[in-house]
């Protein structure tokens, strides 16, 4: 076993994901990523992205690692103590603007999924609109994942406030939120995403699931507040007996990467991912949308796309 581990170092010290820029490199045996509580979609996303990666390269061994989500990944990168971590839009909205904070200088190694925001509540539920929700104990999320900012820019485009106008609950886990809303301790559930867990678990329950997303003059105030916010669709069937599309607002979600990830390592792995984009869609639905292209557009600046990656998006025409 121990030979075994040495040689695996020295391979990977011969090889791209060794390679080191100012002085700085990259674990010789792992790849460290940064995902979020257990039973959320960065997990899910996060363990998906590691066995197709591993998989197609046997030289890159990333290691996904349960955190409090992305207000906890940001720092831990800056610190140098994740290589990569999953960050929700708005999360990464503030610390590229350096909202509350000095702007960071992390970079973008791929988009990953759009998050359209939305409430979900029991089938049988008398709640319709947000406004209905209005006093009512609602879960946002786990603490220190960005589904709660999320929720706190739609919420204030309309008007409300989610720790005042609400009995806002935070949650320890992100599994914990789906048995709160079928056992009633909740009246509605806040996500964000297509085949995102929450959902996936209400709408799967005995009870079922009905969704409440902003209405058209909803979105339209919330947008002329928070433009970067934007209109995204929750196509028919994405969850269990959820027979129409559902029109929301959200952001995009990206893997980023610490600052001084060398160069080489982040070409490597862009090359690796997008070789692999067909086999990780079939793997999980969310990662459909996981490509070159959405990574260019969701980008705030191009600018903030790690400069590996642009050198590899240059090689397939995607930019010139």
């Amino acid at each position: 076993m121990r030979f075994a581990i040495i040689l695996l170092a020295a391979v990977l010290l011969a090889s791209p994901a060794a390679a080191q820029t100012g002085g700085t490199a990259i674990s010789t045996t792992t790849i460290s990523l940064g995902t979020a509580t257990s039973g959320g979609g960065f997990p899910l996303y996060g363990n998906a992205f590691a066995e197709v990666m591993n998989a197609a390269d046997p030289q890159i061994a990333i290691a996904p690692r349960n955190t409090k989500g992305s207000n906890e990944n940001i720092p831990l990168l800056e610190k140098g103590e994740l290589d990569l971590a999953l960050v929700a839009g708005e999360p990464a909205y503030e610390a590229f603007a350096g909202i509350g904070r000095a702007p960071v200088r992390l970079k973008i190694l791929t988009a990953i999924y759009s998050n359209p925001g939305m409430f979900v509540v029991r089938a049988d539920s008398p709640y319709r609109t947000i406004r209905d929700l209005v006093g009512q104990p609602v879960a946002f999320g786990a603490r220190g994942s960005g589904l709660p900012i999320l929720a706190r820019y739609v919420l204030d485009g309309i008007g409300l406030k989610q720790d005042e106008d609400f009995k806002a609950i935070y949650l320890d886990r992100a599994g914990d939120g789906p048995a709160m809303v079928e056992d009633g301790r909740v009246a509605a559930l806040w996500g964000a995403g297509i085949g995102w867990p929450g959902f996936a678990a209400v709408a799967s329950s005995a009870s079922g699931a009905r969704f409440i997303a902003p209405s058209v003059d909803e979105m339209t105030r919330i947008r002329a507040k928070h433009a970067f916010l934007k209109p995204l669709l929750v196509p028919a069937g994405s969850y269990p007996k959820q027979d129409a599309p559902i029109a929301s607002l959200g952001s995009w979600s990206f893997v980023l990467t610490r600052e001084d990830l060398p160069d080489d390592v982040a070409y490597r792995l862009a090359k690796t991912l997008h070789g692999v984009e067909a086999n990780f869609c079939k793997k999980l639905a969310q990662a459909c949308e996981t490509t070159a292209s959405n990574t260019l557009a969701a980008a705030p600046r191009p600018e903030l796309i790690h400069p590996g990656v642009m050198k590899y998006f240059r090689e397939i025409g995607v930019v010139k």
